[in-house]
């Protein structure tokens, strides 16, 4: 590994180095032969080099010059593996599904600082992705997964909730990485769901107006909804109009989202 260039600080790059927990994560994406596999930020090929070999087709998202030049040249004396130099924020995961038969699945160590934005571009390709496997700060993950009324809960958590089931499988210490970060990391599994409980007419809306609702956690909705529901509206839902957003659950988001979402098409 001495070939590769230091950790950029710019980038956010902690590199995996236990082996034991490399494993761990390569597992918990149960690979088969038959499997197309999307990496985001590859970095040094710790899980990469293991998924190759076991999966049918891996492709590479990576945004560092110098690891998108090595891992082209990896590219070279492996048929099963496409790299794409790119900004995952701007790339289209269309590119991928449209060539291929079966769901992708996706796995990335996410930097810390875009891991948020990167979760919701993911969102918009939920339906061709069979499951996620994500590296993350342990805070974004309980998140991801708490419930109305913990203080966790969030924008994070209702958007991911409305349209995925997820696991918080295990922790990652500091000690697993190069240069060692100063916070624990989690793995996250996000599986999209077949039938979704609670449908939102649209995706738009839904964004904005949990967004606006979270947008001054010590408000309630009468004020932090103002302009997009009135306080009957609200009511009308059986939803109190004095709540917090952190007390509300998916299913009320969903409701509210609909509602404004009718409300438009009228006006």
């Amino acid at each position: 590994m001495s070939s590769f260039a230091a950790p950029r600080k710019s980038l956010g790059q902690n590199f995996l180095q236990d082996p034991n927990i490399i494993n761990r994560i390569v597992a918990s994406l149960a690979l088969s032969e038959n499997d197309t596999v999307v990496e985001i930020g590859p970095g040094r090929g710790a899980l990469t080099e293991l998924i190759i070999p076991q999966a049918g087709q891996t492709h590479l998202i990576e945004f560092d010059r110098d690891l998108i030049e090595y891992w082209q040249n990896r590219a070279d004396t492996a048929d099963s593996l496409i790299v794409h130099g790119q900004d995952v924020l701007q790339f289209d995961m269309n590119e991928i599904t449209q060539s291929s038969n079966r769901k992708i699945k996706v796995i990335g160590n996410l930097p810390y600082n875009i891991s948020s934005p990167v979760l919701f571009h993911l969102m918009h390709y939920a339906d061709q992705i069979d499951s996620q496997i994500v590296m993350l700060q342990k805070e974004v993950v309980e998140r991801m997964a708490s419930g109305p009324g913990s203080k966790q809960y969030g924008r994070l958590s209702v958007m991911l909730q409305q349209r995925y089931t997820i696991e918080n499988l295990f922790k990652v210490p500091p000690t697993a990485f190069f240069p060692p970060p100063k916070v624990d990391s989690a793995i996250a599994r996000l599986t999209p769901l077949t039938n979704v409980a609670h449908p939102v007419d649209s995706q738009l809306d839904f964004e904005k107006l949990v967004k606006q609702a979270f947008s001054m956690r010590r408000k309630t909705l009468r004020n932090t909804l103002k302009g997009l529901l009135s306080s009957v509206q609200i009511e009308s839902l059986n939803i109190d109009p004095s709540a917090r957003a952190e007390t509300l659950s998916v299913e009320n988001f969903s409701a509210l989202t609909n509602l404004y979402t009718s409300n438009s098409a009228i006006a």
